[in-house]
């Protein structure tokens, strides 16, 4: 069984695992502008506790090496396109002028991104957004398992009955 739902930093893949007792987790929005999120969730399962926070200079190395990706996959044109609904995401928290924001969501071509990239003055991780969801969210809700789910954490089976309850078949 795999944990979904609420999983924005790593530690909150670790709370899942220990309060449901799932084999994983799956990440979704927490890693929208994130990508080094999966390193974070590699080092809570091996017990480390350093977790990621890039500075905006390398944020920026991070969003063009994403918009280079795509375009190398889709055309220029498109891919820089395709990368502009990512920017906010990558940007939360830090200090960037509006007209910076508003020319990335505009953005065309990656020699226009790295400009624009390069007008943004370094800074640190903000670390206010650790933990806030990203993307749209629904209000949280608590954790729900099956009726006898927990009862024998050893005995990998579900309970008789537990996918009825969820998937309606």
């Amino acid at each position: 069984m795999l944990g979904n739902g609420d999983i924005w930093e790593a530690d909150d893949a670790l709370r899942m695992v220990a309060e449901t007792g799932c084999a994983g987790v799956v990440i979704g929005r927490g890693c929208l502008g994130r990508p080094w999120l999966f390193g974070d969730l590699a080092a809570a399962f091996a017990g480390e506790t350093r977790r990621a926070l890039p500075t905006m200079r390398e944020v920026g190395a991070i969003m063009h090496r994403h918009a280079t990706l795509l375009a190398a996959e889709h055309g220029e044109r498109h891919g820089c396109s395709d990368f502009r609904k990512h920017v906010a995401w990558y940007l939360k928290g830090f200090s960037v002028g509006s007209d910076v924001r508003r020319a990335l969501a505009m953005v065309s071509g990656l020699d226009e991104l790295a400009e624009l990239l390069a007008r943004i003055p370094d800074q640190p991780y903000p670390t206010a957004v650790l933990g806030a969801p990203r993307g749209r969210t629904t209000p949280p809700r608590p954790v729900a398992l099956p009726e006898g789910w927990l009862l024998d954490r050893d005995d990998p089976r579900p309970p008789s009955g537990a996918e009825l309850e969820v998937s309606g078949g």
